[in-house]
C-alpha cells in the first residue's frame, strides 16, 4: 500500500503545477539479499517496510539515513505483494500474492499474527492491501471483488468478500486487472489501480460500486499515492504520471511525468517530504525476476 496524506487542495494544486520532472535519483538504497521487491508502507518516526514479492521476507529501512535490513523472514512459499501497516497496534497487513493467501504479522514481535485464504486458491491473486480506521483491505487482481479484514482495538474480525459492480468490476481467471489499492483518510472511498487498461476507479466501501476517474491515463500503472487531491501513478514502463484530481474524485487532469534513468519496472510509491521513494521491481527480468539487486530510489515528486 501507498500511504496517503491529507493536504489543502488550493495549495497542492498550486505546488503541483510547477514541480518539474526528477532527472535523476538523489539516494538509491539497495534491500539486503532480496530476490525480488514490491510493496513500501510508512511505518512512522522514519521507518518504512518494503516486502519481497517473492521470498516474501520483509524489510526495514530508514530512508533518511539511506539503510535496510531484512526484518521479518519469511517461511519458503510465502511471498510478499502489497503490504501496509495499522499503525494504531503495530499490525502489517500483508498480500500473498498467488493461492488467496495474505498474513498479518506484530512488527513488535515480529510474529504472524494471521494468515488468511481468500477466495478460490487455485485462481485468486490477493496483490496488494490498504489499512482504513475499519480493517484492511485487499484486492483480488483475477476477480472483480476485495477481500475485508475488520478490527477493532487491534483484534482482527471475520473476513468478508466485497463483490465490485460498475467498471471497476473487470478481472476474471486469465485476465489480470486490479493491482493496488488506497483509501481516502475517513476510509470512505477506496481507490484501485487497473493495471491493463491503465484505469484508476473509485470504489464505495459498503455497497461495492465502482465509477472511473475520468481523465485519469496510465498506462500498466500499478501503484498510486494520493496526497490531498494530487495523484501519483507508477507505471511500469518506467514512468510516474502526476495528476491534480477534482473535489469528489470524479476526475482529474495530467500535470506531468516524472522519469528517472534508473527506473527499471517501478512497482510502488511512498511519499517522503517533497520526494517519492520508489521501489523498483525488474519484474520484466523475469518471473522469479533474475536482478543482482533490488533498490528503492529517492526522486522528486
Amino acid at each position: 500500500m501507498r500511504r496517503i496524506l491529507a493536504i489543502p487542495l488550493l495549495v497542492s494544486s498550486l505546488l503541483f503545477g510547477l514541480s518539474g520532472p526528477a532527472i535523476a535519483a538523489t539516494k538509491v538504497i539497495v534491500l539486503p539479499g532480496a530476490a525480488s521487491a514490491e510493496g513500501i508502507t510508512d511505518a512512522g518516526g522514519g521507518t518504512y517496510y518494503t516486502g519481497d514479492l517473492v521470498a516474501g521476507t520483509i524489510f526495514r529501512e530508514n530512508l533518511k539515513r539511506g539503510t535496510a535490513e531484512r526484518f521479518i523472514e519469511a517461511p519458503p512459499g510465502t511471498g510478499a505483494a502489497g503490504l501496509d501497516l495499522d499503525r494504531r497496534h503495530d499490525l502489517l497487513f500483508v498480500a500473498g500474492g498467488k493461492e488467496g493467501k495474505a498474513y498479518v504479522h506484530d512488527t513488535r514481535t515480529k510474529a504472524r499474527i494471521g494468515d488468511f485464504t481468500f477466495g478460490d486458491p487455485a485462481t485468486t491473486y490477493v496483490n496488494d492491501v490498504v489499512v482504513t480506521p475499519y480493517g484492511a483491505w485487499f484486492t483480488d487482481s483475477y476477480h472483480p471483488q476485495l477481500f475485508f479484514v475488520p478490527t477493532t482495538g487491534g483484534v482482527l474480525g471475520t473476513p468478508r468478500t466485497l463483490a465490485v459492480t460498475g467498471p471497476g468490476a473487470g478481472g476474471s481467471p486469465g485476465n489480470f486487472f486490479m493491482n493496488d489499492v488506497i483509501a481516502t483518510p475517513s476510509g470512505d472511498t477506496l481507490l484501485v489501480a487497473a493495471t491493463t487498461p491503465g484505469k484508476v476507479y473509485t470504489i464505495n466501501p459498503i455497497t461495492g460500486a465502482s465509477k472511473e476517474i475520468a481523465g485519469v491515463n496510465a498506462p500498466n500503472v500499478v501503484s498510486l499515492v494520493l496526497e490531498g487531491r494530487r495523484l501519483w501513478a507508477v507505471q511500469l514502463d518506467d514512468t510516474i504520471s502526476r495528476w491534480c484530481l477534482d473535489g469528489d474524485l470524479s476526475h482529474g487532469a495530467a500535470a506531468g511525468v516524472i522519469k528517472d534513468e534508473l527506473f527499471d519496472q517501478p512497482v510502488s510509491a511512498v511519499k517522503v517530504g517533497n520526494q517519492l521513494a520508489v521501489v523498483n521491481s525488474h519484474i520484466f527480468s523475469g518471473y522469479p525476476p533474475t536482478s543482482p539487486t533490488y533498490e528503492i530510489l529517492m526522486v522528486g515528486a
